[in-house]
């Protein structure tokens, strides 16, 4: 099976690896991001408000600092918006509406808005327009939708007749479009909520448990799936109503050995995996 390795993308600066890395993420602009507090936090602690740093590294391999005041997300998700602010949201919550859920915090790092997004996020992802596109995992089956950065429901996928949307697998924004392959029956979901006459667009798909997926005009890879397909690349073409496999390889650390725990982000014809201790990110191109 032909073997696929990533190429190295963006790496955390040295000077801040004695931090704990809370999450990270790759921007709709290509720029990888870190959220870093002091310490690691610790299980059946009350989440009390910290300071936290983002460490931003830029496609030019620049270097960008922003502190965040008063953080309250204990497992968060990450992502800038377009005017250099950023959103921080608690993947889990224990109340349907938690306020707090979600903060968004400008370009000096002082937080302007609150709001909930609903608890069990898989995905969070921010567009070009800065609308904020939230994926959720089985254990709250609301599927996909989209907020204001004010929290305002701009789209939600309630009727827009997914098949099997249970539990959004994978999720890949890219300018103002939207790419999902959510379980149970794994179909390739193109969402343009801008598109008023045809705002999603749904293909039968085979490949099964994928966790990213990367589009580039009529191709499509899927990556991940369960047991011994977890490193796996499914490629394949995409046709008036379905998605049909052209082959099957690997995708393996820039070294060639195998990915360990990883975070994993979709954009548009990439996909950018990190594996602890998540300070390097690669990226597989489905353009190149």
């Amino acid at each position: 099976m032909q073997k696929t390795a990533l190429v190295p993308y963006a790496q955390l600066p040295c000077a801040h690896h004695d931090r704990h890395v809370l999450t990270s993420t790759v921007d709709v602009s290509g720029t990888a991001h870190w959220l870093l507090a002091e310490h690691a936090p610790q299980p059946g602690d009350a989440v009390r408000p910290f300071d936290a740093l983002v460490v931003s590294v830029e496609p030019d391999g620049s270097v960008e600092f922003t502190e965040l005041s008063a953080v309250r997300a204990r497992w968060p998700r990450l992502d800038r918006l377009p005017d250099g602010g950023f959103v921080v949201a608690a993947s889990r919550v224990r109340r349907d509406a938690d306020a707090n859920q979600v903060q968004v915090f400008d370009a000096l790092g002082r937080e302007t808005a609150s709001f909930s997004v609903g608890d069990a996020i898989e995905h969070l992802l921010v567009d070009e327009a800065g609308r904020i596109w939230v994926g959720h995992f089985d254990e709250n089956p609301v599927g996909i939708r989209c907020w204001t950065a004010t929290g305002r429901l701009a789209w939600a996928s309630d009727d827009a007749d997914i098949p099997g949307l249970f539990d959004c697998y994978a999720l890949n924004v890219s300018g103002t479009t939207a790419w999902a392959c959510p379980y149970t029956d794994f179909p390739l979901v193109e969402i343009r909520p801008d598109r008023t006459h045809r705002p999603v667009r749904v293909w039968a798909n085979r490949v099964q448990g994928a966790k990213a997926v990367a589009v580039h005009g009529e191709r499509v890879t899927f990556y991940g799936g369960y047991g011994e397909d977890g490193d796996r690349l499914a490629h394949a073409e995409i046709s008036e109503t379905s998605v049909e496999p052209t082959g099957v390889g690997l995708l393996t650390l820039p070294d060639g050995s195998p990915p360990g725990r990883r975070r994993i982000v979709g954009r548009g014809s990439r996909i950018y995996v990190q594996d602890e201790p998540f300070t390097t990110w690669g990226v597989y191109d489905l353009s190149s």
